[in-house]
């Protein structure tokens, strides 16, 4: 018959067993690296994901992210070449390539932070200091956010850190002087815009008194024709009257007054002050164009 006290040891073996166990065994994840660090002293970095061993007690694990960082760096004033000051925000992403290095000189990715904002802003005075300001903003933009990672990747590389890339996210002129500079570009591009009008202006009146030239000499041009068309037309008509008071003076005579009648009898206004026996009314007593009495008196003396 066994005794309980052999029942108790041996559940307390089962569990040391447990325990030993469990501190035997750590994962590493994907996303990470893990340090073993033996009584202070690190002894072996594993990169792999899975399951991995170590010794129980005495080992311990130090996980380190081996995923692309940020490095969000507050804004920074700088001076260029030109003298002219500059704000600017810029942003660097790194990874830990060597974590026993980086746990040796840093240990944290913070206090990493703090040391590659210090190595970043160092990096940007240094390239930003030896250009103008229109490098910085439009010409040479790409070229020395190169320049900087490459110097910052050198220096953080005595951190086992890898700076993937350093972008500049903003540089331009502090708020005073901007507001100097847009009230400057805002003057001289109404300066631009008033002399723009004046020249429009003064095409338009050109062409305005242009047109208005030719208009005058299009216009005289058509009064020369009109009066030369309209004396044609009036000599043409005198020799056609002309002839016609050649041919038939009585036919003439009989045309010419009754257009004086068309011309004169209006129908608005037929009061005429003449005596009834005016040359005048001549055809209204006869076709002839004689008086009445005097187409009368002949045809009296030709009778027997």
């Amino acid at each position: 018959m066994r005794s309980p006290v052999t029942g108790i040891m041996l559940l307390l073996l089962l569990l040391l067993l447990l325990i030993v166990g469990y501190s035997s065994v750590f994962s590493v994840q994907q996303t990470e690296q893990v340090l073993v660090v033996r009584l202070g002293a690190p002894v072996d970095v594993v990169t792999e994901p899975g399951l991995h061993f170590k010794a129980p007690f005495i080992d311990t694990v130090i996980p380190v992210d081996k995923r692309i960082l940020d490095l969000e760096n507050p804004s920074q004033e700088v001076i260029a070449s030109d003298q002219k000051r500059l704000v600017v925000d810029a942003f660097a992403r790194y990874r830990i390539k060597n974590a026993l290095q980086f746990y040796q000189s840093v240990g944290s990715i913070q206090a990493a932070n703090l040391q590659l904002t210090t190595l970043l802003n160092a990096s940007l005075r240094r390239v930003l200091g030896e250009v103008t300001f229109i490098q910085v903003v439009r010409d040479e933009r790409e070229a020395l956010m190169g320049k900087i990672r490459d110097q910052l990747d050198k220096e953080a590389g005595g951190y086992g850190i890898q700076v993937v890339d350093v972008r500049i996210r903003r540089a331009d002129l502090p708020e005073q002087n901007s507001q100097a500079v847009y009230q400057r570009m805002q003057t001289e591009r109404q300066r631009e815009a008033a002399e723009f009008r004046a020249q429009g202006g003064q095409k338009a009146q050109e062409i305005r008194s242009s047109a208005d030239r030719e208009a005058t000499v299009i216009v005289a041009d058509a009064n020369s024709t009109g009066e030369q068309v309209r004396g044609e037309g009036d000599a043409e008509r005198n020799r056609l009257f002309a002839e016609a008071y050649g041919k038939d003076p009585d036919f003439f005579a009989f045309y010419r007054s009754m257009t004086a009648y068309e011309n004169s009898l209006k129908s608005n206004d037929t009061r005429f002050l003449l005596r009834p026996d005016s040359d005048f009314f001549r055809f209204f007593g006869g076709a002839g164009g004689k008086p009445a009495a005097a187409a009368a008196a002949p045809a009296a003396s030709a009778k027997p």
